[in-house]
Order: C-alpha cells, then structure tokens, then sequence
C-alpha cells in the first residue's frame, strides 16, 4: 500500500494528564466541566484496571463527556492535547476525554467500560498498524464496530519524524538540550545500519519519559500543513 494511503488510513471497523489552560477562554463553570473531565479519565483508568466503576458513572453523569479518545499510551495523549491546544481546542470543554489506556491490548476493556455496554460515549483513537488488530476487535465486540479509529503507518513518533524531517527533528533535540544523549546513543553499535529516522525513532524511547516529552515539542513544532493525516484526521473527526 502506498504510504500516503497508510497515514491517513481510517479503519472502517472501526498526559501528561495536563490539560490546556483556559483561564482566558472559559469561565467558572466551564473551568469545573474540565476538572470533571480530568476527575473522570482517572476514575476509568482505575476502573479498568479492576478499580470500582461508581465514580466513573458518577462523574459520566455529571461531566459533559461525549467522547472517548483511546490511545495507547501517554506519549500519544500529550501529541493530541498539544495540536488540539495548537488549534485552540480545549478538548475537556468541548466533552472529549483523552484516555492513554497503557497499552493497545487493554482497548476491548476500555471499549466495554465506556462504549454500548457501558456509558454509551462515542469511541474512537489513534494507533500504531500493529495494534491495529486489537482495536478492530475489541470495538466491534463491544457493539461499537462502526465507530472509527486512525492508524499511524509505523508509530505515531515515525509519522512525527518523517513530518518535520531529520534535520529538524534534530535541531529540536539540540534546543531541548538532549544533543549529547544523541551523539552518545548513535555511537552505539547497534545503531550502526539504521537510517537517521530509525535512529531518531529508537532514541525518543530510551529515556523514561522522553517519549512524552517529545510528544508536546515535535507537535508543536509542525506546520500548518505537515500534521501526520491520521493525528489530523482524528482531530477533524472530534
């Protein structure tokens, strides 16, 4: 398949827990529906981890989530919360709760929980191609099969890095002063035989946390017009 048909591929079967400032775009009320919202994410995490779910019902009936964002993991909650917070989206405010689950193989849980059997919100998510089997399945057997998700080619860090180039992602590296672990890691000899964007791919994963970070710098970083189509595409859709 052509890779362009890849990255903006939509399945037909288809935190940085921190959420955007609003003080200047939101009043009071609006300022608790997002504590709501925030309140909720961490009561479904707990939830689904064999938690109990009353205060999951409990805010769903209090905070104004309509939508549920499933991702795999924390690097890609901070890549969607920075290009929503690029394009002046409070996410939390428009009902739309950003859930990084931990993993792709925890989808059907999530899915059952918030999905038709559970709360009845609207699904959707982003993922790597080879998680792409346990989202189709674990939505279509929770009822919520025609309900779509994006799928990144590789990773959402490949999509990320191919969008602004080596180069660049490697002048964003320099100005967050991480130049040195850089060098460092591409001496390794295991890095000898990868090309560039693989290199850059494997060190965005070394460090504890780095891949979060960098999940905020490289988004905020795109142009208007280099948004990786399925980071793009699932925003549309929210």
């Amino acid at each position: 398949m052509a890779e362009t048909a890849r990255t903006s591929d939509v399945a037909d079967t288809a935190d940085d827990r921190g959420v955007a400032d609003v003080a200047d775009t939101a009043d009071d009320g609006g300022m608790a529906d997002v504590a709501d919202v925030d309140s909720f994410r961490e009561a479904v995490i707990d939830w689904a981890a064999g938690g109990p779910g009353d205060r999951a019902r409990e805010l769903a009936a209090r905070a104004p989530v309509r939508t549920a964002v499933l991702l795999e993991g924390l690097s890609d909650a901070a890549a969607v919360n920075a290009l929503a917070a690029c394009r002046s989206r409070n996410l939390a405010a428009e009902g739309v709760c950003v859930v990084p689950m931990g993993g792709a193989m925890s989808v059907g849980r999530f899915a059952e929980l918030l999905g038709p059997p559970g709360l009845g919100l609207r699904l959707t998510g982003l993922c790597d191609e080879a998680e792409r089997r346990f989202y189709a399945r674990g939505l279509e057997r929770n009822g919520a099969a025609g309900q779509p998700f994006f799928v990144c080619a590789a990773d959402l860090e490949d999509e990320l890095i191919r969008a602004l180039g080596v180069a660049r992602v490697e002048e964003l590296i320099r100005a967050e002063g991480d130049s040195r672990a850089l060098q460092t890691f591409l001496r390794q000899p295991a890095q000898r035989g990868r090309t560039p964007q693989q290199q850059l791919r494997r060190f965005l994963g070394t460090k504890k946390g780095r891949k979060i970070h960098y999940g905020r710098v490289l988004v905020e970083a795109l142009g208007p017009h280099t948004t990786p189509a399925p980071l793009d595409a699932l925003l549309t859709h929210l």
